[in-house]
């Protein structure tokens, strides 16, 4: 039996922020942002709502979507740049919140790669039968680490978070194959100082190059061809990228998520919030193959092939 996705949650702040109101604050357009990224719109959180409070709620939507008890958690894994400080981590915080008493903890820094490093680090333990249930959450607030006067970067991204409880699951289901890389050379073009800093140009090309290779290798590891895919979750952060991953398998404009518009790049978590969107709207269904490719600083990037169902 493999380890695959028991439960789904994700949490979204209420505040939606539009490209108008930008147009209002910077040197861009409603017009630019939309041909140049695909977003419209972006959840902004409010001051008094942190990381670990949209992290644990989105852990507890997916705790009762798996049917378990907090209790029989042995592992929380939490991706996330943006913790409420650099200690204790965000995964002890909601540990406690959520009574996930006999949980061991850790956080992952792999940017917007990091559900994907989450996903599969939580396979090692589940395979190994070291953890009955491991939860997994990709959050971010990164609105407070924009520099909302840089228009290269105030444009993209959003708040928000999504997490996904893993165990073993029926026979045939569940994580078929992944990958995951980094380039430390590329650090330099993605980062944070007081703000965060990006080169676009350099991102691009590398998120271009990366996620299309990632997906298909990841199919060939499972031995599988494109013709079998049914549906690609690509990291949401920028509809070029993703529409270039998306010809790479050759997939049809419905065959893959699309929740940029709404949300913008919300980083660790654009992707898990994604697959709850798709789930809940039936464009995934039992017994689909999924391709997740994510992204991120570092530079980091992360491919998982998973045949979706408990």
């Amino acid at each position: 039996m493999n380890a695959g996705i028991l439960g789904i949650g994700r949490c979204l702040p209420e505040k939606i922020m539009t490209n108008f109101e930008l147009e209002q604050r910077l040197d861009t357009s409603d017009e630019w942002i939309r041909t140049m990224t695909g977003i419209e719109e972006r959840r902004i959180a409010e001051n008094d709502q942190d990381t670990s409070h949209m992290a644990r709620e989105a852990a507890q939507k997916a705790i009762e979507d798996a049917g378990i008890d907090p209790a029989e958690i042995g592992l929380i894994l939490v991706a996330t740049v943006t913790g409420d400080q650099p200690f204790p981590s965000m995964s002890t915080v909601i540990q406690q919140e959520i009574g996930a008493v006999n949980a061991a903890a850790m956080d992952i820094s792999a940017a917007c790669a990091g559900f994907m490093y989450g996903v599969v680090t939580a396979k090692q333990f589940i395979d190994s039968d070291v953890y009955k249930y491991v939860l997994v959450v990709g959050v971010e607030k990164l609105s407070k680490i924009t520099d909302w006067e840089d228009r290269n970067t105030a444009v993209l991204f959003g708040d928000g978070a999504g997490a996904a409880v893993l165990g073993k699951v029926s026979e045939g289901r569940g994580i078929l194959s992944f990958e995951l890389g980094a380039d430390g050379s590329g650090g330099k073009h993605l980062y944070q100082d007081d703000y965060l800093r990006m080169n676009g140009r350099e991102v691009f090309k590398f998120a271009v190059r990366q996620m299309g290779e990632s997906a298909v290798n990841v199919i060939e590891k499972a031995g599988l061809n494109k013709e079998d895919v049914d549906f690609l979750i690509p990291h949401q952060a920028n509809i070029r990228i993703m529409e270039a991953s998306r010809q790479r398998l050759e997939l049809p404009v419905e065959k893959m998520s699309k929740t940029i518009h709404k949300y913008g790049n919300t980083s660790a978590a654009s992707i898990p919030i994604s697959l709850v969107e798709d789930v809940e709207e039936g464009r995934i269904k039992d017994d689909d193959l999924l391709v997740m490719v994510g992204f991120g600083g570092g530079l980091t990037w992360g491919a998982i092939a998973m045949r979706w169902g408990k």
